[in-house]
Parts: C-alpha cells; sequence; structure tokens
C-alpha cells in the first residue's frame, strides 16, 4: 500500500505471480487444456502491459529531458538499453520491444487484441513488422481490417497473417512496398553462430534471386553424387558451400588463425577443464588439444602467448597503459576477459573496447577500467544518468556495476573459467 491507501502496481502484480505460483496441477484434460489457453492469453496480456509501461517511460524521459533542454534528435538516447536490461534481454531485442511499443500507439485495435489475450505477443510483431514502414494512416487501415474483430484472425496462421497484412500493405502503398523491395539487398550480409559439439552455423541473408540460385546450384551438385560414396545429400552440399567459397578440398587446409585460451594443465593433458575459442565459446580440452595437434602435423604456424589468471577463479588478471585508445595487447587481453558485450543479457561480438569510467573524467586506459563491449550499448551507455563502475572481486573476477539514469543497478561479472582438474 502507498501513503494514500491505493494499492502500488508492483506489488499487486507480485501478488499475480504468487497466485499463479500456487496453483495445483489441473485436475483433468480438459482442464489442463483450458489452463494452457488461458495463461496463453495471459501472457499476452502481459506483454501489452510492458507496451504501455514502455510508452510511458518513453513519455516521461521525453518530457524530463525536455525541460533540461536536451535537443529533441537527442532525446530518449539509451532507453532501449533499460528497456533490454529490464526485460532480460539483448540490446537488439530491447530496440525491437521499445519500437513494438511505439507502434502499438499507433495501432490501437492490435494492442486491444493484444489486451485481451486474443493476439499474442509475436503475431502482433508480425503486424508491426509488415506495415511499419507505411504512413501512419495507411498502417491504422490495416489494423482495423484485421485487428477490429478478434474473429478476423482465428485458425489464421502465421505465414498467412504475413502474407495478408503484405497484400493489403500492397494494395494501400504499392510504391511503398516497391521501395522497400528495393533497397532490403543493402541489408544483405553473412553471419556465424556457435552450435553446439563444436560446429558453427554460416548464414547469408541474400536477395531472393541469389539466395535461391545459390541453393540450386548447391542441390543440383549434390544430386548428381548422391550415393558415390558414404556422404548424404546434406552433407554434400555443406561440404561443396565450403570447398566452392575458399577453393580448398577441406576445410582443414583453409590457412585460418583459431585462438584458443587454455590453461597449461589442459595443454599438457593434465585436465580436462574447458579451453576457450573467442567468439566461439567453451571447447571440451580434447577438442582443443586436437586442435593444436592437427596444426602442428599440418606445420601450421602456432603460437604461444601467455594469459595469466588468478588461481581460484580462472579471471585473467590486469594489464595497464598510460594512453587513451587501448593498445592491441590490452585490447586482446580484455576481449579474452570478457568473451562478448558485457552488458547483462547481451551476446553481441565485442567491436569496441571502452573506459567504464569516462578517459575524460580521469578514467584509466587499464584492465579494470576497460570494457569489452558491442557497438550499441557502448554508444548508449554514455548517455545522460548511466554510470558504470569497476571492481576486482576476492576470488579475481572482473565486476562491473551499471547503473541506468532510473537508479537500477545491473551487475556483470566476467565470465568465470574452468579451473578444476580431471579426477
Amino acid at each position: 500500500m502507498t501513503s494514500t491507501g491505493i494499492i502500488d502496481a508492483r506489488d499487486a502484480l507480485r501478488e499475480v505471480m504468487a497466485v499463479l505460483a500456487e496453483i495445483p496441477a489441473a485436475g483433468d484434460e480438459v482442464e489442463a487444456v483450458d489452463r494452457i489457453s488461458l495463461l496463453e492469453s495471459i501472457k499476452a496480456a502481459c506483454a501489452a502491459g510492458q507496451a504501455a509501461d514502455t510508452l510511458r517511460l518513453q513519455e516521461l524521459r521525453s518530457a524530463a529531458e525536455a525541460e533540461r533542454g536536451v535537443p529533441i534528435e537527442r532525446r530518449c538516447r539509451g532507453l532501449s538499453a533499460e528497456v533490454a536490461l529490464a526485460r532480460r534481454v539483448s540490446g537488439n531485442a530491447g530496440g525491437r520491444h521499445l519500437g513494438f511499443a511505439r507502434a502499438m500507439g499507433e495501432m490501437p485495435n492490435t494492442f486491444a487484441r493484444l489486451r485481451e489475450g486474443s493476439l499474442s505477443e509475436w503475431r502482433a510483431t508480425i503486424l508491426v513488422r509488415e506495415t511499419g514502414y507505411l504512413q501512419v494512416e495507411d498502417r491504422r487501415v490495416i489494423d482495423h481490417a484485421l485487428c477490429a474483430d478478434a474473429a478476423t484472425l482465428d485458425g489464421v496462421g502465421d505465414r498467412a497473417l504475413e502474407a495478408l497484412a503484405k497484400q493489403l500493405a500492397y494494395q494501400r502503398d504499392p510504391q511503398a512496398v516497391v521501395d522497400r523491395n528495393a533497397s532490403a539487398p543493402k541489408d544483405r550480409r553473412v553471419s556465424m553462430r556457435p552450435k553446439p559439439d563444436a560446429m558453427v552455423q554460416l548464414s547469408a541473408l541474400l536477395p531472393m534471386k541469389a539466395g535461391i540460385a545459390a541453393y540450386a546450384a548447391l542441390k543440383q551438385h549434390a544430386d548428381a553424387l548422391v550415393g558415390d560414396g558414404d556422404r548424404s545429400h546434406t552433407q554434400i552440399m555443406a561440404d561443396t558451400l565450403v570447398e566452392r567459397l575458399t577453393g580448398k578440398a577441406r576445410a582443414e587446409d583453409l590457412p585460418v588463425a583459431v585462438d584458443v585460451v587454455v590453461s597449461a594443465d589442459v595443454l599438457l593433458a593434465d585436465s580436462s577443464a574447458a579451453a576457450e575459442v573467442p567468439g566461439y565459446g567453451p571447447i571440451p580440452a580434447d577438442t582443443a588439444r586436437d586442435l593444436i595437434t592437427d596444426a602442428l602435423d599440418a606445420d601450421a604456424l602456432v603460437t604461444l602467448r601467455r594469459l595469466f589468471a588468478a588461481p581460484d577463479s580462472g579471471a585473467l588478471v590486469a594489464m595497464e597503459s598510460k594512453a587513451r585508445i587501448f593498445p592491441s595487447g590490452l585490447r586482446r587481453f580484455i576481449t579474452r576477459r570478457d568473451i562478448s558485450c558485457r552488458f547483462p543479457y547481451c551476446d553481441a561480438p565485442i567491436v569496441e573496447i571502452d573506459h567504464a569510467h569516462p578517459h575524460h573524467d580521469g578514467g584509466a586506459t587499464d584492465a579494470l577500467n576497460g570494457l569489452g563491449e558491442c557497438r550499441t550499448h557502448n554508444r548508449q551507455k554514455e548517455s545522460f544518468g548511466w554510470q558504470v563502475t569497476t571492481a576486482i572481486d576476492d576470488d579475481g573476477t572482473h565486476d562491473a556495476l551499471i547503473r541506468t539514469p532510473t537508479g537500477h543497478e545491473h551487475r556483470s561479472r566476467a565470465p568465470a573459467r574452468d579451473t578444476d582438474e580431471a579426477a
């Protein structure tokens, strides 16, 4: 209760969580299905509540910054990072959630269906994505056509919903659709994500004709070879992709540098603790030794660089420099220590090494004050009201305390390294 006797909304939400946690198991199959459906509706209503509070946060922040004289084009910078931390997601996801909330202010029927639980957050996101490039009045016409009546989308699958939104968008503004398709190729890219079992997923976002042509070429080659040997159709396609991209018959023949952070005990086979490949993640000790052995057997250049770690936690120890710019050795050290962006819930690769306490305010250029960050979070934490302090814990682990403009605190510890030896 507040001093005025009104129930704090936060207390009410905590009570809802407590009630949900104490509900006993369903008595029969019918009740189980009904409850699954109701819980899905509750999730949607919660998403609507988050969107409403995100819009309110933006309104309050914008008003406060206007009062401080912040130019309109600079207002609410860093807000998506705050939303991301509050929702325990990456910075990119925080930006999407902020954009989603803003869209709900322009799509009242979609927002209403989300509030009542008849439209999921993901399906609402599809509508936001497929109308985001239109004028507001056109967006609202589509919003009314698809969501004014909750029954309109009953039984409609996600792909069909996307197709409906695209069709209506083209009817409202054909030129906007043409312009969108024409500008899309600028977003073409290749990316890599770590996968289990020492595998990676290499992905390419390509213009439609180029992507179809590339896949068709791989498939046609595999069709001609399937049955010739013990490789499957999909394995042949994967091998052919590597061969055609690199000009080598085997991926093992490529002159690629792979950094492996490994303890001396693991290197000498006296421990089974995990090693680390920066940009990929932990790998088994045997895999790390195999990588090094294969490189030596192939007469590849193998260099050894010593990094010293605290004995208890395995945390890498400090280095420092008097320069403002982090020199290459110190940058490499911080990158190995932090592995990925140090903002909580952000798995993005490290792009920039930044001073936690700003250099212009006396912050040192050393490992204690240095943080590995993605470009987005490095920019956003420079906004008004953000503060980052660093320390070394008793076990030698680097610790960062991130304080947002609202005073909320989020702690980030450098990833621990496995120092246990084999039994």
